[in-house]
C-alpha cells in the first residue's frame, strides 16, 4: 500500500503540553502544573444562560460568523476596554476556541514560502499552523535579559523580503512576558516600514498585573495590519465552551470566514449565548479572578526565590517560568525526573520552542493547596539535584 499520510505532517511533532498531562492523568497522587485552564468554574451567571438557551430549544447553526448579538457585544468590550473600534457585522467573527482564529488567519494570508516571524519560547501551536499554511516559520530568541519581550533590534534582524507576517504573542505564553505601550511603540514603524502583517494574540489580554493591556492594533497605521485573536476560555473561565473571536480588515476576515464556512460552519450556539452573558454582565467576575491569580504569582515567586532558583517575574497570564540550568541537564529531564520522583507534572520549556531550553514552564492557575504541596515537592526535588552536584 502506498504511504496515506503526507510528509508534511510526518514532520510535526506532538503537543509538548499534552504528553505530561497524558502520563500525570494516570499517576497516583500526582499533581499537574502543566495545564493553562483556570481552576475556577464558569460563572454561574454564564452557565445559566447557557442552560436557558438549550431550554429555548436554541440548538440550531448560527451564521457562519456567529451570533449577531454576540459580535455587536465583542465589538463594545473591546472599545471600551482597549479603545479598539470593530465593525461587528464586517470585522469581527466568531471561531472555535482563538486556536481556530489562528489556523485560519495564517491560511487565509500565506503564500507557499511566505515567512512568518515567531518569537519564542511561544505557544505551542503557532508554528505547526505556518507549516501547515505552507509558510516558512523564523524564529525570534526572546531572552531573558530582555524580560522575554520582542526588541527592535530582534525584529529588524529577522526582517527579509520574504517576511508576510509577524505573530505577536503577549501577553505571552510561558514566560508570562508583557509588551507595554513603550515597548511596542518601538517596533510599530519597523512593521509599517517593512509593509508587515501582524497576528496578535490578546487571549490573555484580561489577565496583566500592574499595568492594563495594550493592543498593537491601537497603533496609528495598524488598525489596517492586524488580526487581533482573542476568547473567553482563560478570562472567563470558558475553556470547555471551545469560543473564540477574530477581529480585523475586511478583507482579510473574508477569506478566514470562507475556510470557516468549509471547515467548520459556525462555533457553538449554546457557548455563543452564554458568551454574550459574560460580556455583558462578567466584567467583575473577571476581576475577582485576575486578584486570586495574582495572589498565587506573588506566592509562588516568593517561594521559588526563597529556593534559590532563578525566575523572571512576569506580569501576565498565569504562567512561571524559571531557568533549570543550573542542574545541567534538559528541559526534558528535569520534568521527567520530577515528575517520576515528585509526581508532580510541569512542561519542559523545549515545548514552546527551542529556545525554552533550560526552562520550564509552571502553571498557577490552580488553588494554593496544590500549589504549597507541589512547590514543597519541588524544594526536595531542586535539593536532591543540588546535594548529586
Amino acid at each position: 500500500m502506498r504511504d496515506p499520510l503526507s510528509q508534511k505532517i510526518r514532520t510535526i511533532k506532538p503537543s509538548g503540553i499534552r504528553k505530561f498531562f497524558d502520563i500525570v492523568s494516570e499517576m497516583e497522587d500526582a499533581i499537574s502544573l502543566g495545564v493553562g485552564e483556570p481552576d475556577f468554574d464558569t460563572p454561574w451567571h454564564i452557565r445559566e444562560e447557557g442552560i436557558y438557551s438549550l431550554e429555548r430549544g436554541r440548538t440550531f447553526y448560527t451564521s457562519n460568523s456567529g451570533l449577531k448579538e454576540l459580535r455587536k457585544e465583542i465589538s463594545l468590550y473591546l472599545n471600551r476596554r482597549f479603545g479598539l473600534s470593530y465593525d461587528p457585522v464586517h470585522e469581527v467573527f466568531i471561531t472555535v476556541g482563538g486556536s481556530e482564529a489562528i489556523d485560519m488567519a495564517l491560511r487565509a494570508m500565506l503564500d507557499s514560502g511566505d515567512e512568518v516571524l515567531l518569537p519564542q519560547p511561544g505557544y505551542v501551536s503557532y508554528e505547526p499552523c505556518v507549516i501547515l499554511a505552507d509558510g516558512v516559520p523564523v524564529t525570534i530568541e526572546l531572552k531573558e535579559e530582555d524580560e522575554f519581550k520582542l526588541t527592535r533590534e530582534q525584529l529588524v534582524a529577522a526582517v527579509t523580503d520574504k517576511t508576510k507576517v509577524l505573530v505577536l504573542p503577549f501577553p505571552n505564553n510561558p514566560t508570562g512576558a508583557v509588551m507595554t505601550k513603550q515597548d511596542l511603540e518601538g517596533i510599530v514603524d519597523v512593521i509599517i516600514e517593512n509593509d508587515l502583517y501582524v497576528l496578535s494574540d490578546e487571549i490573555y489580554s484580561e489577565l496583566t498585573y500592574g499595568s492594563n493591556h495594550v493592543s498593537i492594533a491601537s497603533f496609528p497605521g495598524m488598525r489596517e495590519r492586524t488580526i487581533v485573536i482573542n476568547g473567553f476560555s482563560k478570562s472567563y473561565a470558558m475553556t470547555g465552551w471551545r469560543l473564540g473571536y477574530a477581529c480585523g480588515p475586511q478583507v482579510i476576515l473574508d477569506q478566514m470566514l470562507k475556510i470557516h464556512q468549509f471547515a467548520i460552519m459556525c462555533a457553538p450556539t449554546t457557548s455563543q449565548y452564554a458568551a454574550v452573558e459574560a460580556l455583558r454582565h462578567g466584567d467583575e467576575d473577571v476581576v475577582q479572578m485576575r486578584q486570586s491569580y495574582d495572589q498565587r504569582r506573588h506566592f509562588v515567586m516568593k517561594a521559588l526565590r526563597e529556593m534559590g532558583l532563578q525566575c523572571f517575574e512576569p506580569f501576565g497570564a498565569f504562567y512561571v517560568f524559571p531557568c533549570i540550568k543550573e542542574f545541567g541537564m534538559t528541559s526534558d529531564e528535569f520534568a521527567s525526573r520530577f515528575l517520576k520522583e515528585e509526581k508532580v507534572a510541569v512542561v519542559p520549556g523545549t515545548a514552546f520552542g527551542d529556545s525554552g531550553e533550560g526552562f520550564v514552564r509552571i502553571s498557577y492557575a490552580y488553588s494554593i493547596e496544590d500549589l504549597k504541596e507541589a512547590l514543597g515537592r519541588l524544594r526536595v526535588f531542586i535539593e536532591r539535584l543540588r546535594a548529586e552536584r
